[in-house]
């Protein structure tokens, strides 16, 4: 797999762009949010340190090998309006597993955007990473991406009790997945 095919994703409205150390103010305004920090394990970033912090770490990512963490900012293909951020880890093992991740802004919300990456995303995991299982966790009160994933055709499989730590508290999760062979519409 070249890193052409990862470094920039495609879908009919959006592109997914690794990100990059010139995205830092960016995704600082995005994680700064209150609506994005309502079901986000990170917090509201105290500074933009904070935020240099977690881009620094996406950063690293990029140079490991085997590879296990990706990152790119979503931007409208009409505009190049950034939008938001998505993210695939990976298990590297013998269980070929993807665990995907997304956040937009909530002036974009209610486009059909988290649809529309959520599906590149699983596509990504099963055409190009040759993934078994895409996974993704979701705070049970995230109606919202609850309702993306079971739009893209993932099953819920469980609920991993009081695993999130959001604004001081413990959340619970629901455990979501959708297997290679399941049946899907795109």
């Amino acid at each position: 797999m070249s890193n052409a095919e990862i470094n920039t994703l495609e879908t009919e409205r959006l592109s997914l762009i690794e990100i990059e150390a010139k995205d830092l103010e960016k995704l600082h305004r995005l994680h700064s949010m209150a609506e994005v920090d309502e079901f986000n394990t990170l917090g509201i970033p105290q500074s933009i340190k904070d935020t240099e912090q977690f881009l620094q770490q996406q950063l690293e990512a990029k140079r490991k090998t085997p590879r296990s963490s990706y990152m790119w900012k979503i931007v409208l293909k009409e505009s190049g309006t950034f939008i938001g951020v998505a993210g695939f880890s990976l298990s590297n093992n013998r269980f070929k597993l993807g665990e995907i991740y997304y956040k937009l802004d909530p002036a974009y919300w209610g486009n059909g955007y988290a649809t529309e990456l959520a599906k590149r995303l699983v596509l990504l995991g099963f055409n190009t990473f040759c993934l078994h299982k895409v996974e993704a966790g979701v705070a049970t009160e995230n109606i919202k991406s609850v309702k993306v994933l079971e739009k893209i055709g993932m099953t819920r499989e469980g609920l991993r009790r009081k695993i999130l730590p959001i604004r001081g508290e413990w959340k619970d999760n629901y455990h979501y997945a959708i297997v290679e062979d399941d049946p899907r519409d795109y």
